[in-house]
């Protein structure tokens, strides 16, 4: 077995793991069980800092992304894609696979997005039903600022559907302050629960556009308002993953007990960054740096591949390289979650440093901790 220290799966604790292996009920008749979703549901809002109503969905992460945009999006409707990295950039196919028209505002993707910028384009570009932003790139581990991005767009009306999936509780991420409409997170990240589950928080703005579509939502499972009154009515639109839920209800309890949780990621991260800049390497990002995984050019003369398998095969830690445009440029460490200790993230520099070695590399790398 191989430590994981990627951008997501992370390393999952203990009881998080025996939480999911307790004995289960029948999640669509025990009526019991769904105070238990209601009441995870509100400790996920708590710990968003809204008072917008939150909803657990059987799906990974991409599953709320798709969910956001099939919910909202109506044949035609205008839609701002803001385009800074790959994720950024896929939100357009989910917008064209509901009849949507989307408007990519591409920037430069080592560069967090200008919000004065923005402002400046949204002055005479502001015609969009929703707009769709990702908090935390995960290719590229770059960061951009929700906090003035959303309330930015809400001035003109826009909606907005945010991906935090990656940076959900490594960041503090406060919903109502930011008036985010659509927030969606994944269970496998910071959260450090097992892959399988997305969690969306929905505003009251959400709630409206989508009760008063022209048409209907043209899908079923990737349909938010599927779960309108489910405790009410005492009814779920499907058989919920009641082991996944359990699961993740724990790992909330282990984020909610843990106040140094933020400030240990920012510690973390950001000692990572001065370990790999001090022995000479090149972050990909030139600002944007995220709390939850560290970027970094691949020196000329190696490859990412072999980096990656001499750590993987030799030290057996699982560092990740990236896709699409960055593919075979980088190498990402994660170090979220459950993995944002200084343990875990030391042992990992010193494999790399070792393997490096290993491929004809003369350097150090001295990690401080905190």
């Amino acid at each position: 077995m191989y430590k994981l220290m990627t951008p997501g799966p992370t390393m999952v604790k203990e009881n998080v793991r025996l939480a999911r292996s307790a004995e289960t009920p029948n999640p669509d008749f025990d009526l019991a069980f769904y105070d238990e979703y209601k009441e995870t549901c509100e400790l996920l809002s708590k710990l968003l800092h809204t008072q917008n109503e939150s909803l657990i969905l059987g799906g990974e992460g991409i599953l709320g992304l798709e969910a956001a945009c099939a919910s909202f999006t109506e044949a035609g409707d205008k839609v701002l894609v803001l385009d800074n990295g790959v994720y950024g950039k896929g939100f357009a196919d989910f917008v064209k696979m509901y009849g949507g028209v989307p408007t990519l505002y591409t920037t430069d993707y080592e560069e967090t997005i200008d919000v004065i910028a923005l402002k400046k384009y949204l002055e005479n570009n502001h015609d969009f039903k929703y707009a769709t932003v990702v908090h935390c790139d995960t290719p590229s581990g770059m960061l951009n600022d929700i906090d003035s991005i959303c309330p930015l767009l809400k001035n003109y009306g826009i909606l907005t559907v945010v991906d935090a999936v990656s940076s959900m509780f490594g960041h503090d991420i406060y919903v109502d302050e930011a008036q985010i409409d659509i927030l969606c997170g994944g269970s496998q990240k910071a959260l450090s629960a097992p892959a399988g589950l997305t969690m969306v928080a929905l505003s009251k703005d959400a709630k409206h556009s989508m009760q008063n579509r022209k048409t209907p939502i043209a899908a079923f499972y990737a349909n938010l308002t599927i779960f309108e009154n489910y405790y009410e009515n005492k009814w779920f639109p499907y058989t919920m993953p009641i082991s996944d839920i359990y699961g993740l209800r724990q790992a909330l309890y282990n984020i909610d007990q843990d106040k140094d949780i933020v400030k240990r990621h920012e510690r973390i991260a950001s000692a990572v960054r001065k370990a790999l800049i001090d022995a000479g390497f090149s972050l990909y990002a030139r600002n944007g740096y995220s709390n939850t995984v560290t970027v970094f050019k691949v020196p000329e003369g190696i490859t990412a591949e072999e980096v990656l398998h001499v750590m993987k095969e030799t030290h057996h830690i699982m560092l990740a390289g990236s896709f699409d445009v960055l593919a075979g440029m980088v190498i990402r460490i994660g170090h979220m979650g459950t993995n944002a200790n200084v343990e875990d993230v030391k042992e990992t520099l010193m494999a790399l440093e070792k393997t490096l070695i290993s491929l004809g590399m003369n350097l150090s790398l001295h990690f401080s901790g905190y």
